[in-house]
């Protein structure tokens, strides 16, 4: 839900990084740090996440219908069809970012998380091992101990640009954290929203970094 002036017309308080672009703002609204589980948008997030690096978010998201169409709504097992045709076909792709590492990588990694998904009963399960076991009340930071622990986790099983600033930029847009600041007023809602998300996984395990 979009966030709502206060009583006296003041536009809402928002963290500083929303900007005034049209599209950071509903991003920073509507979706950064709500708890999400569904596997076609993690893959979506964890592969948008590292065709960011080197570049800013404000432009991946304004290429994110591109992405979704180039790779097929980033559903795991059609992604991981993909093939040499594929990747020239990407390539040649205007309305993505055209990185040969970065392409081949999401292919990569949906291989990867496909294994990942038989032998970890789900790629949601597996990433909320990872949410940290209490909150952080520190300064702002890039990655943390369990973004680290994730990010060698992923390498260890074959995944690429899953680095540790990558994977805590992850845990901020998935709700595994709540990294909105204290003057944010999506602060509460995104908080009592993580206390009703129901943890994927049915032992409901948190792996400590």
């Amino acid at each position: 839900m979009p966030m709502q002036a206060n009583d006296h017309d003041e536009p809402p308080r928002r963290c500083a990084w929303a900007g005034n672009d049209a599209l950071y703002v509903s991003y920073h609204d509507e979706e950064w740090g709500r708890p999400l589980d569904g596997e076609a948008a993690l893959f979506e997030r964890i592969s948008l996440e590292g065709f960011q690096a080197g570049l800013s978010w404000l432009t991946i998201l304004r290429k994110r219908p591109a992405f979704r169409q180039a790779f097929a709504g980033f559903e795991i097992d059609e992604v991981a069809a993909f093939g040499s045709r594929d990747v020239e076909r990407l390539l040649a792709d205007a309305g993505i970012v055209r990185h040969r590492g970065k392409i081949e990588a999401v292919i990569n990694n949906a291989r990867r998380a496909r294994e990942l998904r038989d032998q970890e009963g789900s790629l949601a399960a597996f990433l909320w091992r990872y949410e940290p076991a209490s909150a952080y009340e520190g300064p702002p930071r890039a990655e943390s101990p369990e973004s680290k622990a994730l990010s060698k986790e992923l390498k260890r099983r074959g995944w690429r640009f899953v680095g540790p600033t990558t994977m805590y930029s992850l845990m901020q847009a998935v709700g595994m954290v709540n990294d909105h600041g204290p003057d944010c007023a999506c602060r509460k809602e995104v908080e009592a929203l993580r206390a009703a998300f129901p943890r994927p996984g049915a032992s409901g395990r948190r792996r400590r970094a």
